[in-house]
């Protein structure tokens, strides 16, 4: 069996919609297992993330992050993603790093929107204005095409440059975008709350991105107490990321008021149920999803 490769060069041919059905589609399917590692050294990270699914195959992500690489020119984040046969284990396709970590991530969070958000949604706030902030404009208006983006960022530099690029409008009062919102994308890397409870009002989804360690966490207790909480996958964020274990360990919320995760949705589980409703959907990733999103790449390049 040859191993195929998949670049960057495919990107034009994916679509959003149809990646957030894949992802439906593969948590019908057996649930994942999954593993990761991390080794380090001093400032250095491999990090190695793992998933099976019966019926779709395996796929090993491996990610190195260099920080130091950006003053010699180099990107301090890279990796590989490499897919493996269901039926026997063998090795049969390498696809772009870059580009599933892109469309996982967003992709991810789309779902959740797609289910959790208001249908009626005419405006959109962005926090923070890093590469993901930006796929998440892209991923959005395949669902809102009508919707208006604003753009809230510390930095407010990096904020009119993203402003410039996406057309969104800068905002430079939060707690004022924030309740002028329908849908808040955060995607920061906060390590306290950004987002407080008291600004939410009715009806509001909200898409946790940034967090990913637990000393992470990117809303308050008052936002999670008066939110109904989703997560993508209950094994990979309610004992592993601050969003979530903070909250808990406060007392704020209890573990019982995580109401599902991606494999509820055929259940109805994963759903939005009045228009008042403030919901909230943590985006912990995953290597089960890298792999969902790998076969979706791999299936349309397949296809030309």
């Amino acid at each position: 069996m040859s191993i195929e490769i998949v670049g960057p060069e495919i990107e034009p041919k994916l679509d959003w919609l149809m990646l957030t059905e894949a992802i439906e589609a593969g948590h019908r399917l057996p649930r994942a297992e999954v593993g990761d590692t991390f080794l380090r050294r001093k400032g250095d990270t491999l990090l190695t993330r793992s998933a099976w699914i019966d019926g779709m195959g395996l796929a090993v992500k491996a990610a190195t992050i260099f920080p130091e690489n950006p003053k010699a020119g180099i990107p301090s984040i890279d990796g590989s993603v490499t897919l493996y046969n269901d039926a026997d284990g063998r090795p049969e396709a390498l696809v772009d790093f870059k580009l599933v970590t892109k469309w996982k991530t967003a992709g991810d969070s789309l779902l959740s929107a797609r289910l959790l958000a208001r249908k009626d949604t005419g405006r959109i706030l962005i926090v923070g204005a890093g590469a993901v902030a930006t796929s998440m404009v892209e991923a959005y208006g395949a669902i809102f095409p009508a919707a208006r983006f604003a753009i809230w960022a510390r930095n407010p530099d990096a904020a009119r440059a993203f402003a410039d690029e996406t057309g969104a409008e800068p905002e430079a009062d939060l707690e004022a975008a924030v309740g002028k919102a329908d849908v808040i994308a955060t995607a920061t890397m906060a390590t306290s709350p950004v987002i407080l409870g008291r600004w939410l009002r009715p009806g509001t989804h909200l898409d946790l991105i940034g967090a990913y360690r637990a000393d992470m966490r990117e809303v308050d207790d008052e936002a999670m107490r008066r939110a109904r909480i989703f997560v993508d996958s209950r094994a990979t964020t309610i004992q592993h990321i601050g969003e979530i274990m903070k909250p808990i360990a406060s007392g704020a919320i209890s573990e019982a008021d995580v109401r599902g995760d991606f494999y509820d949705i055929a259940g109805g589980g994963f759903a939005r149920q009045s228009d008042d409703d403030i919901t909230i959907a943590k985006n912990g990733g995953g290597a089960h999803l890298d792999l969902m999103t790998a076969r979706y790449i791999l299936g349309v390049a397949r296809r030309g």
